[in-house]
């Protein structure tokens, strides 16, 4: 089916902020006793926030009466991070534009809360252009689950087969594959060789690199 609608992820490919959750976690996760390795969180990139936290509490027998706050002293903490601190990928601009030149339909699906879509939307300057913009917080499931690339196809009024996705993290590209949809994977450096990216349909090194050879291939 020929493109139509491109969905973005957010953390980690839009903005930096993975170091920054990261940063925000490694604090209050301190205050419970637990100090996570960088292949730990690597391990959960990709999770929202209520996983992240249930998994890691959980496994260092934290009480569960305990999760909803420290989540919620994450997340709080995380978006002050984001909003001093957080830059914009390479390659963002040019990518947004190359699609709003051709007409797609934009939207923005992320695991993250709801605060962070508008702060990313007046933070870029492209709240006119996104059509739709859904996040999976409240869902009964988050990424690997198809669901918020669904819903976010569904308000775009697009068919899922008709998407085109951008993601930066395994759990991401599940997801957007279990929706049907095309699969741009954009790893971080130190991931990028991992051998399971295999199941997107592109894989990028920098959004910069995306340009009209990529899309004509995925578009066919």
């Amino acid at each position: 089916m020929e493109k139509s609608a491109v969905i973005f992820d957010i953390d980690g490919l839009l903005i930096n902020s993975e170091p920054l959750w990261n940063k925000a976690a490694t604090e209050i996760f301190r205050q419970y006793g637990i100090q996570l390795s960088e292949e730990q969180y690597a391990f959960t990139t990709g999770l929202r926030s209520k996983e992240f936290v249930a998994h890691w509490l959980h496994l260092n027998k934290v009480p569960s009466s305990e999760f909803d706050r420290a989540e919620q002293k994450i997340i709080t903490l995380a978006l002050e991070l984001i909003d001093k601190d957080a830059t914009l990928m390479p390659g963002v601009q040019n990518v947004f534009e190359f699609f709003i030149n051709k007409e797609f339909k934009m939207g923005l699906a992320t695991s993250s809360p709801l605060e962070l879509i508008e702060w990313v939307k007046d933070k870029l300057g492209i709240r006119k252009y996104i059509h739709a913009s859904c996040s999976a917080q409240y869902l009964p499931f988050a990424k690997p689950h198809p669901q918020v690339y669904l819903d976010c196809a569904t308000a775009m009024h697009t068919s899922p087969l008709a998407c085109i996705c951008f993601e930066d993290s395994f759990y991401g590209m599940i997801a957007a594959k279990a929706a049907r949809m095309t699969c741009v994977v954009v790893p971080s450096a130190e991931h990028l060789k991992l051998e399971h990216w295999g199941a997107a349909d592109l894989k990028l090194s920098s959004l910069q690199n995306f340009g009209a050879l990529h899309f004509n291939r995925l578009n066919q």
